[in-house]
């Protein structure tokens, strides 16, 4: 008699095995792992429309491939936090899907120990706590009441990023999230050309659609872990308890359920915040759950319609990300974007792409940011940061920044 629960975990460890820098797109959740490879189509970009004509492209190119003899096919790929910038969405060629990954208390975390990073703060840890006064002092004038400011690190090596084994590690160490690896477009270096790959570990679901099911999961208000059992609980009840997170993530809780509102017939929020972890991270977190009224809203317009989160951008958004543009000395790119896949019918997952690097040859870029409110202590707000990088910096080998 076959085990199909085995059959289908160990398909899942093959395809993260199998998965290839510059020819694949992974993503694991704590549903299901996909791995595509190729490109049978692209969805076009349309200047200036943001993502307001988003879900409409990618159904019309999904229609052209079950057209073509494609059968349910799947957009995957990435949306940048920036809405003027052109998303990273295509069919692939071929796709595998199998169960959740699952991993064995003895499998050994491997890291690529012995390689030799140079860290380069962007921008330098002074710098980066000027910015959150200025924030503060935006907020003290009225001009927001949320701002989400992040940072980054530049980490280079004389060997080659091993994207593959990065990508297992980032899977190992985080198997109650979403692991997540995207080529994006080679940005040209002279007379070559250098692929770029987007890899994270987002604990964050920005929103999943199963028929008429909907389900959100945002996250706001942080504690970093301690390996002490003691200081690990006291920073659990501490964050439960505080009403400055708590406050700062009803807010995004109140933006996310207004966002799927319109689109369903039925929406339970729960009024109280519980509290999920990460290997790195404490955070308060709402399981929000609804009803489509329609089944023709697919997962990616659904999704369009609530990125950006206070969470990731801050309230009011068109003011914060005004703010974020003239405080952070740094274009995002795809941090604090959306990563996932939507399918012909609908169906998919999308998540806000946070604990993620952009890998280039012998660099990676990695990126961490922090929600400013009133009453939100500059040096408190680096240190979240700082703890934010862990999610990457473990799964390399690095304990520290």
């Amino acid at each position: 008699m076959i085990d199909h629960q085995m059959v289908s975990e160990a398909l899942a460890e093959q395809l993260l095995h199998e998965y290839r820098t510059g020819a694949s797109f992974f993503f694991s959740s704590p549903e299901r792992t996909i791995l595509a490879k190729g490109v049978f189509a692209a969805v076009p970009e349309e200047d200036g429309s943001g993502l307001e004509h988003l879900s409409q492209r990618a159904a019309a190119v999904l229609r052209d491939a079950e057209q073509s003899g494609r059968k349910r096919p799947i957009i995957v790929g990435a949306v940048p936090f920036d809405n003027a910038k052109p998303a990273q969405l295509t069919v692939p060629d071929e796709v595998w899907c199998a169960g959740p990954l699952v991993f064995e208390q003895s499998v050994q975390k491997h890291s690529q120990q012995g390689m030799a990073y140079d860290i380069q703060p962007v921008p330098e840890p002074e710098a980066y706590i000027r910015g959150v006064e200025r924030g503060l002092a935006g907020i003290a004038a009225g001009d927001y009441s949320k701002i989400v400011l992040s940072r980054s690190l530049r980490l280079t090596s004389p060997e080659k990023i091993d994207i593959g084994r990065l990508l297992q590690n980032l899977a190992q160490h985080n198997t109650n999230g979403y692991t997540f690896a995207v080529d994006l477009p080679e940005r040209a270096k002279e007379e070559s050309h250098s692929a770029r790959t987007l890899i994270g570990a987002s604990p964050e679901l920005l929103v999943s659609r199963t028929g008429f099911r909907v389900s959100a999961n945002p996250l706001a208000g942080s504690r970093p872990r301690s390996d002490d059992p003691v200081e690990d609980q006291r920073r659990a009840d501490e964050l439960l308890a505080s009403a400055k997170d708590r406050h700062e993530h009803a807010v995004v809780v109140q933006a996310v359920a207004a966002a799927l509102k319109p689109f369903c017939r039925k929406l339970n929020v729960p009024a109280e915040p519980s509290l999920i972890s990460t290997e790195t991270m404490w955070h308060l977190s709402t399981e929000i759950n609804g009803e489509l009224t329609d089944l023709s809203i697919s997962s990616l317009e659904l999704a369009a319609a609530l990125h950006p989160t206070p969470a990731v951008c801050g309230t009011p958004t068109d003011k914060a990300r005004a703010a974020i543009k003239e405080i952070e000395p740094f274009d995002r790119g795809f941090f604090t974007g959306m990563v996932g896949w939507c399918d012909s019918v609908g169906d998919g997952e999308w998540v806000v792409t946070i604990r993620c690097a952009e890998a280039e040859d012998h660099a990676l870029r990695l990126f961490a940011g922090a929600g400013i409110v009133a009453g939100s202590r500059p040096e408190d707000e680096l240190a979240e940061t700082s703890a934010k990088f862990r999610t990457m910096l473990l799964a390399m080998g690095l304990n520290n920044e």
